[in-house]
């Protein structure tokens, strides 16, 4: 086996993605032949070389595994939570490799979650999420004006993290499925700020009660709340051909 970059043998063996991967190493936790290295550019050969992160040996390439969730309400999209709130991690009964989510859905919100233990694959879907369509389910508080929509059709800007930091969303997809005090809509984008959505409708003073995603690309929600399966090779492959 020819040598490859630490990063990528880390990830390929579903330890972390390719760049939490290079925040190890650059942290001093990843060690070839009993020796630490922080260089990014390190090579090594899994075959010949005793590679341990954080102490542990790495015994290899693991079986790549790709999961469609539908997580629901009230769980974190993270592998562990301060707070010790539940975490999507906690509904994968059964799953013996280590997975991570790709990309997030809020506490608050529901929907299609992707899960992996290939880096590599995580790494290029986070990368082209600009490229990708994911559509949402939203219901608001409030009937918002015609005009109102479209500004969020045409891109506005929007609040962020960082105190007095606005950004400009890209023109979004807005339909509307059921009127009423509380209507809601469908909305496709091809991003995915922090709390796009919710800070969407904000900006145009109306709150959101709900968010659910239905769509990621190709793939389509189709299982229960709470509940997951495999991707099949087919849905792999498209869903790497709608990242390019």
């Amino acid at each position: 086996m020819p040598a490859e970059r630490l990063q990528k043998i880390i990830s390929a063996a579903g330890i972390a993605s390719r760049r939490k991967s290079e925040q190890l190493i650059a942290g001093g936790l990843v060690s070839v032949n009993g020796k630490v290295v922080t260089e990014l550019g390190t090579k090594a050969d899994l075959e010949h070389d005793h590679i341990r992160v954080n102490g542990k040996l790495l015994r290899g390439t693991e079986r790549h595994v790709y999961l469609l969730m539908n997580k629901p309400k009230g769980y974190v999209t993270t592998l562990n939570d301060p707070e010790k709130r539940p975490t999507v991690m906690d509904l994968l009964r059964g799953v013996k490799a280590r997975v991570y989510p790709v990309g997030r859905l809020d506490y608050a919100s529901e929907g299609l979650l992707l899960l992996t233990n290939d880096g590599e694959f995580a790494n290029y879907l986070m990368k082209a999420a600009s490229h990708v369509p994911k559509t949402y389910m939203v219901k608001i508080s409030g009937t918002p004006a015609n005009d109102h929509l479209d500004r969020l059709r045409e891109g506005l800007t929007i609040s962020t993290e960082r105190a007095g930091k606005r950004v400009r969303t890209a023109p979004a997809q807005i339909k509307v499925i059921r009127e009423g005090a509380n209507p809601w809509y469908e909305v496709t984008l091809i991003e995915g700020k922090n709390r796009q959505i919710r800070r969407m409708f904000e900006e145009i003073g109306h709150h959101v009660e709900k968010i659910k995603r239905v769509r990621y690309g190709p793939l389509e929600l189709d299982v229960h709340p709470g509940k997951y399966r495999q991707l099949t090779l087919k849905e792999v492959a498209s869903l790497k051909a709608s990242a390019k």
